[in-house]
């Protein structure tokens, strides 16, 4: 039987990070996390949709239904409540997974993922495309006659999710991305991103392969968009790095090309979906929670909504850098003393030079604030083995988290000390790659919430991550066996 009587965020209650001082700069709902984020913009807004998770079974029940924020300027938020409740235990949709959102026909849509994990016992596919419509994007009536399920002599019936449903303005059909499984294959490659087409968004005809590499177990959370003279498919993966991913082609029947770096950001950013104001376009993605709320814990399904702004490279290849309205929020710069040093540590006018050959150097200033932003531009010599930044850490050094440049390895990565395991040199899922060039300015941009950390280099690359053990400590800023110069250092606190 369905679920009654459960709890609702209160419907149009407007939230901002200065709320309470349990609200979390990067959103998630109260008393429970938020998985994959749906975008779409509308009257003037971002509208998030997304799965809600309580990982309470025994308050809440079994089952993900979706809620819905929406947003302007991803700093201030306004709660919808529930969109699409979860179906009963004997329904396709006791888990109401990821989908899209889209205006048509005078009319919202949504097409879903219907999931019920005990389906398979009774020989019934577990996953199924699904359908809702609404005439205020409040109100949602789910229309069941509609369900869809995956060609059966193609693919694997349980692997038919996450529908990204948009308008082909080249046929004036409606295209339906699919993440779907060959039945044959390599196991673990089988993958693909599955098309579907209508002409009224109620009969759906299945055509094909829209993109098939065998190259990933699936391609969770499909989404398409151009830009410019560029289409772009963007996917989630599994099996090798646990990334979204993207791929480009001057053609939306492709062929799909791979980019050099086709991620946007590590391990701790998953299911990333875009949506444009028709100025600017987002990456909307979720930094997970970390089990037993320990920097050694396993990385969980869903945590805090995290969001990217997308700039498109003059080859057509894809930056992020932060949202100018989140930089904006932090306009409270404090001014930088170093109070401790260690090593060989000068200051002069506006710049900090840090002589470590052979050796290691480091500065260190206050405390600092639990939600803040730090910037700082680093330029380091060609024998630099690591330099960066310091968060959470003491004066002498001997705990503390680090964010650091490794030239050798042209690697952006996330360290800590004390290690819970000492024989590696840094979270291997947490870092990213990019060309180091001795003597070239790169800047730090990182944006702190809690245990909740987003970094941003040289509005290229950015890198989440997590960071539960160290409670509080001082920011600084560090070099190992080389001579680093720091400018344009500053910390700021949020309005």
């Amino acid at each position: 039987m369905p679920v009654a009587g459960l709890p609702n965020l209160p419907a149009g209650k407007k939230l901002a990070p200065e709320d309470s001082p349990t609200r979390d700069f990067f959103y998630k709902p109260p008393d429970a996390v938020a998985a994959d984020f749906i975008p779409l913009y509308a009257n003037g807004e971002f509208q998030l949709f997304f799965l809600l998770d309580w990982r309470d079974r025994d308050k809440h029940g079994e089952g993900t239904p979706w809620y819905r924020i929406s947003t302007k300027d991803f700093v201030h938020f306004t709660e919808h409540g529930e969109m699409l409740p979860r179906g009963a235990i004997n329904e396709q949709d006791l888990y109401v997974f990821t989908g899209s959102a889209i205006q048509a026909n005078k009319q919202y849509h949504i097409f879903y993922t219907g999931h019920n994990p005990y389906f398979s016992d009774k020989g019934k596919p577990q996953q199924a495309v699904m359908h809702a419509v609404s005439d205020d994007m409040q109100t949602w009536r789910k229309i069941a006659e509609h369900t869809f399920y995956a060609p059966e002599d193609t693919y694997e019936k349980n692997d038919w999710r996450d529908p990204f449903v948009f308008r082909n303005d080249e046929t004036g059909e409606y295209y339906m991305l699919t993440a779907a499984r060959f039945k044959k294959g390599v196991q673990r490659r089988r993958g693909l991103t599955a098309l579907s087409i209508s002409k009224d968004l109620i009969h759906w005809q299945p055509a094909g392969a829209f993109y098939a590499p065998d190259l990933y177990f699936t391609h969770e959370c499909p989404d398409l968009f151009r830009m410019g003279d560029w289409y772009y498919l963007i996917f989630s993966e599994f099996s090798d790095e646990v990334r979204t991913r993207y791929r480009m082609s001057r053609s939306i029947k492709g062929p799909w090309s791979t980019p050099a770096h086709d991620d946007f950001d590590g391990h701790a950013f998953y299911a990333a979906k875009t949506a444009s104001d028709g100025n600017n376009r987002y990456l909307f993605g979720w930094n997970p929670t970390r089990s037993g709320a320990k920097d050694e814990g396993g990385w969980e399904w869903g945590g805090n909504l995290v969001v990217h702004k997308l700039i498109q490279q003059a080859n057509g290849e894809l930056n992020v850098c932060a949202p100018d309205t989140v930089r904006s929020a932090f306009d409270k710069d404090s001014k930088v003393t170093w109070l401790h040093t260690t090593g060989h540590v000068n200051t002069e006018a506006n710049k900090t030079i840090i002589q470590a050959k052979g050796s290691f150097g480091a500065a260190i200033t206050e405390k600092m604030p639990e939600t803040c932003r730090i910037r700082a531009t680093v330029n380091f010599t060609k024998d630099t083995k690591k330099c960066g930044l310091l968060i959470r850490c003491d004066n002498e050094c001997n705990n503390s988290y680090y964010l650091q440049l490794e030239p050798a390895w042209h690697r952006l990565s996330f360290d800590m000390w004390p290690r819970e395991r000492s024989e590696t040199s840094q979270m291997v899922e947490l870092s990213r790659h990019i060309q180091l060039v001795p003597g070239k300015p790169y800047t730090f941009e990182l944006f702190m919430d809690g245990n909740k950390g987003v970094l941003y280099l040289n509005d290229q690359v950015a890198m989440n991550f997590r960071a539960y053990n160290l409670k509080e400590g001082a920011f600084g800023i560090f070099a190992t066996e080389g001579s680093v110069e720091f400018s344009n250092i500053s910390l700021a606190k949020n309005h």
